[in-house]
């Protein structure tokens, strides 16, 4: 069993972030829309990113949430039974829903800076497992 959690922040301004997360955009409601957006990223990756093998995911799920008036965490979770990683599934899924967001909301906030990418935690593999301290 192979599992890998990653993440993305956006950072915008505080009515930009409220808006999101209240669900009051125009485009309609970006947290779902960015949750699908992820998932189906991660369901694509080797198609996006050269040399990575096709992987059959068992689990991938994408938490949004607030982290204070003005930035978003996103934190997308892979997993699968197979014999190769799925950090770059779970980094996909953080970073395409990030970016869903930004496209979401670029019409009350193109400033948003989306950062913070990166691999939380795998577990499972030859190489063992790892935790961002």
């Amino acid at each position: 069993r192979r599992r890998a959690v990653a993440q993305a922040r956006i950072v915008g301004k505080a009515e930009t972030v409220a808006a999101i997360m209240g669900g009051e955009l125009k485009k309609g409601d970006a947290l779902a829309v960015a949750r699908i957006a992820g998932i189906m990223a991660a369901k694509k990756t080797s198609e996006l990113i050269p040399l990575c093998h096709p992987i059959a995911l068992t689990k991938v799920g994408v938490d949004i949430e607030a982290d204070g008036a003005e930035a978003i965490v996103i934190r997308a979770t892979a997993e699968t039974t197979g014999q190769t990683g799925v950090e770059m599934e779970a980094l996909v899924a953080a970073s395409t829903a990030a970016l869903t967001l930004y496209d979401m909301a670029k019409a009350i906030d193109r400033a948003m800076t989306i950062s913070d990418i990166c691999l939380l935690e795998k577990s499972g593999g030859k190489s063992g497992d790892f935790s961002r301290p």
